[in-house]
């Protein structure tokens, strides 16, 4: 078996060649700047990055909605002897989402991750700038956060990964993703500044003006209106349910907030 894993330098993907290094499976992990590079808008680079695969760990480039990339990449994968992939959708992606039906009906064995936001979008990007600056902008209602959500460690969307990658029985399978407690935004804060020392505000901005300034900051509109609509369930108490995706699969309850942020401390450190 070789695993190709695709997104190889991001959250999960970096965390999955790790994992796979330790199991002493054989993988190829790319990027746009590897060795061998992978980058989705360059079809050229695909066939030398599939060469030998057996699996692939399939990571979406996210700001882009448009579903013709990974279309036209899967049936060459599988015509390049992929026999698994395992895809990273996300929570709430609707049941006709075409990445995820390109996957399902690629003729192999698939499984699909939908994890919740990643708790590491408070230390690695996303919310990083904001927090060390001391003021997080959302479209939270009141300013403290109304509702909570389950946010999830990117490791154990890697395990589950992996597991998918290495092991049967996952096969035609979505599984839900996420952490093991619902926070609201003012207890992750909370939480961050009680181990970095910082004081950090959350200022509310209606939906609209948030979407705009994502559109500003180089994020692609339809992109931009997502993360603010995901955003506004969040805040509207939609989306705070646990899902059981990560215990079902590795046998043992997802990693705690808490355990995260101690561990991400030196992150919002100030060189």
């Amino acid at each position: 078996m070789t695993i190709l894993v695709l997104g190889a330098t991001g959250k999960t993907g970096r965390r999955v060649v790790s994992s796979l290094d330790a199991l002493g499976v054989d993988y190829r992990a790319v990027s746009r700047r590897t060795e061998i590079p992978f980058d989705w808008s360059d079809p050229s680079t695909w066939a030398r990055a599939l060469d030998g695969a057996t699996a692939v760990y399939l990571v979406p480039l996210a700001m882009n909605l448009d579903d013709a990339e990974l279309a036209e990449f899967v049936p060459q994968a599988v015509a390049a002897g992929v026999r698994r992939i395992v895809l990273l959708s996300a929570r709430g992606i609707p049941s006709d989402d075409g990445r995820e039906r390109a996957v399902r009906e690629s003729g192999v064995d698939w499984t699909i991750l939908r994890p919740t936001w990643f708790s590491h979008n408070f230390s690695e990007d996303y919310f990083l700038p904001e927090i060390l600056a001391g003021e997080i902008v959302l479209p939270v209602g009141n300013g403290a956060g109304n509702g909570a959500h389950p946010f999830i460690d990117a490791q154990d969307i890697a395990d589950v990964a992996v597991a998918a990658l290495t092991q049967d029985g996952h096969a035609g399978v979505t599984y839900e993703l996420s952490g093991p407690e619902a926070l609201t935004f003012a207890e992750v804060v909370a939480r961050i500044g009680e181990v970095s020392g910082r004081s950090i505000r959350i200022t509310d901005v209606p939906a609209a003006d948030y979407t705009g300034m994502l559109v500003q900051g180089g994020i692609e509109s339809a992109y931009a209106e997502v993360l603010s609509m995901s955003l506004t369930a969040i805040r509207d108490g939609h989306d705070a349910a646990l899902s059981d995706g990560v215990p079902s699969v590795l046998g043992h309850d997802g990693r705690l907030f808490g355990d995260y942020v101690k561990e991400a401390a030196g992150s919002w450190v100030t060189p």
